[in-house]
């Protein structure tokens, strides 16, 4: 599209780096923008400006927080016993949503995936590892996708931890294979929690 004001079409550009917008999308959300009033979008602007200069990452977990350690981490109404490990946080907020967890979680930040280059030390296996070490640890949790790089994770996470005195556990196979659990209903990925299974090593 051509655009009369240069400022207009980088914000358009702005708002197309984010995923699933197109320029038109974008165009209107901007459009949208211009008829709010200037102290809104002071604020929208300053909500964002937030997430890179306040936003933390939970010392235990790897879960976003406003503060060293994040609410779920600290809250006494959680299970100390369980650790449910996830790819990313957008995993823990679609389990969150089920209810059927109560629990501890811990953020990997992806999967390993050889064809990616990304390894078991590009992730925050080590971490997990140290968590698990702790006596209060009964039971893991292995809550990833559906697929071959979630597979190879779980069989290493496994292998890792799997000597020590803890349940391990995968989420019941409701999900398509391949599927990414932010994109699986509440009823399915809850009834896949409360119907773990243990995992056994192929």
């Amino acid at each position: 599209m051509n655009y009369s004001s240069k400022i207009f079409e980088e914000a358009v550009l702005a708002f197309t780096r984010l995923p699933g917008i197109g320029e038109r999308s974008a165009t209107r959300l901007v459009l949208h923008l211009l008829k709010e009033d200037s102290s809104d979008i002071a604020k929208f602007g300053e909500t964002f400006s937030k997430l890179s200069r306040d936003i933390k990452f939970c010392k235990n977990c790897h879960n976003l927080t406003d503060f060293e350690t994040c609410s779920i981490c600290v809250s006494p109404k959680r299970n100390k016993d369980m650790i449910c490990v996830v790819e990313d946080v957008r995993d823990i907020m679609a389990i969150e949503s089920t209810g059927q967890y109560n629990g501890l979680y811990h953020v990997l930040g992806g999967l390993i995936s050889p064809m990616d280059g990304i390894g078991p030390t590009d992730l925050n296996i080590q971490t997990l590892i140290e968590r698990a070490s702790s006596n209060q640890t009964k039971e893991v949790i292995l809550a990833l996708s559906a697929t071959m790089e979630g597979d190879t994770t779980i069989f290493y996470i496994s292998k890792k931890i799997g000597a020590k005195d803890i349940l391990i556990t995968t989420i019941a196979r409701g999900i398509s294979f391949g599927g990414e659990l932010e994109y699986v209903d509440e009823v399915t990925l809850g009834r896949s929690i409360t119907k773990r299974i243990p995992y056994e090593q192929g």
